[in-house]
């Protein structure tokens, strides 16, 4: 349908005229989505309602289904609350920006997938088995992410702590090396305690200095002569090392060294690998973006108790019992409901008299509202609708 941007704001079908705010707008009352994909198309198709009477029907096959199926509708929803935005999460795996929080999210939303199908298959609506019947589902893609990136990964993907363990063999070996060396300092520490009798003795590491064993300035007069080689003076206390230190020290963050970038190196090859595979993910993301937006028809149609209009591609219109969904969404008491009837052998044009403030407007923008619905598959706010198709 063509709306011309004048037609868009003073029907304010997507923001209010007044502070260009959402709430208010058809949108505003249109929108139950879940996921942020599903709300991004469901704005489009209130942007551009169809002008087919078969693809709108496909629609509202959908829509009536989800509406009596009130179980399968909720189950829809609450599979649809674990998917993330997958549009931007593809696009930052694309660009290379994507982190390892990024690949845990994807994960977590191509893993609702199957579930969602199924449900689809299951409805009874044959538009949505269709919209799920060739899909690809994309598992191979969570099992890749599955098996390499640890199920809470830091933000940073240049400080280690990402990959899991026997993802890869040589990291494996780092981290044993790694581990084992800390052990040794962990013993090191409780050796020294008990061979000097300083209970308060620590060792500890810093990244300027490295390893050190510090020894408060009250235990320093108890410290064996030339025990320790002083490194760092502090205000209460004295900082030493050892040769034994120092080369453990070495091997300890040599060996951490290369599992930050081994780490790193696996990361970005595993980003890469799911780059490759974004058309894929892109027509799956489509895929949930539309269940959302047809739930989310079904939902505010079954909320407000909406009727499925009747479509068909003549000039006939009649509405009895019609309401101003947005109106009748913001009031606290009932909309006075009222008729429309246009017929192609008795006008094609209604003139519309009274003084100001007397719903004039209001009840045109209530047809148009109608019409509007009507052709993005949705049901209308009336006790019974015969809709023509529009083109403007």
């Amino acid at each position: 349908m063509i709306l011309d941007p004048f037609t868009r704001r003073n029907l304010e079908l997507t923001e209010t005229a007044r502070d260009r705010s959402k709430k208010g707008s058809l949108r505003w009352l249109l929108d139950q989505t879940i996921t942020a994909m599903g709300g991004r198309l469901l704005r489009r198709w209130v942007d551009k309602p169809l002008v087919n009477k078969q693809a709108i029907e496909v629609r509202q096959e959908a829509v009536e289904v989800l509406v009596n199926r009130l179980i399968t509708r909720e189950e829809l929803r609450q599979q649809l609350r674990d998917v993330y935005d997958m549009e931007p999460l593809v696009g930052r795996v694309v660009y290379g920006t994507a982190n390892a929080r990024d690949l845990h999210a994807l994960k977590r939303s191509l893993q609702q997938v199957p579930a969602l199908i199924e449900m689809c298959q299951s409805s009874g609506s044959a538009t949505l088995s269709e919209l799920v019947r060739s899909v690809d589902d994309c598992q191979d893609i969570a099992t890749w992410i599955d098996a390499a990136i640890v199920e809470e990964p830091p933000v940073s993907v240049r400080e280690g702590g990402l990959i899991k363990e026997g993802y890869h063999e040589q990291l494996d070996r780092y981290r044993e090396a790694s581990m084992n060396g800390k052990r040794w300092i962990a013993e090191l520490e409780q050796r020294e305690r008990e061979r000097t009798g300083i209970k308060s003795l620590k060792i500890g590491f810093n990244k300027v200095f490295g390893y050190y064993i510090e020894v408060t300035k009250a235990n320093l007069s108890t410290l064996p002569e030339g025990r320790y080689e002083r490194k760092q003076t502090l205000a209460n206390a004295e900082r030493f090392i050892t040769p034994e230190l120092k080369e453990k020290e070495s091997l300890i963050l040599d060996a951490e060294e290369k599992m930050v970038d081994l780490e790193y190196e696996l990361f970005t090859r595993l980003r890469e690998r799911i780059a490759g595979e974004t058309e894929r993910l892109q027509k799956l993301a489509e895929m949930i973006a539309e269940i959302d937006s047809l739930q989310s028809l079904a939902t505010v149609s079954a909320e407000r108790r909406y009727i499925k209009p009747d479509i068909n591609e003549h000039y006939d219109m009649e509405i009895r019992e019609g309401r101003h969904p947005v109106v009748e969404a913001v009031l606290d008491e009932a909309f006075i409901a009222n008729d429309t009837v246009f017929k192609q052998q008795d006008r094609r044009m209604m003139l519309i008299t009274g003084p100001n403030m007397a719903g004039k407007s209001t009840y045109m923008r209530q047809v148009a509202y109608m019409l509007i619905m009507a052709q993005i598959g949705c049901f209308v706010p009336a006790a019974n609708a015969k809709i023509p198709i529009v083109d403007r």
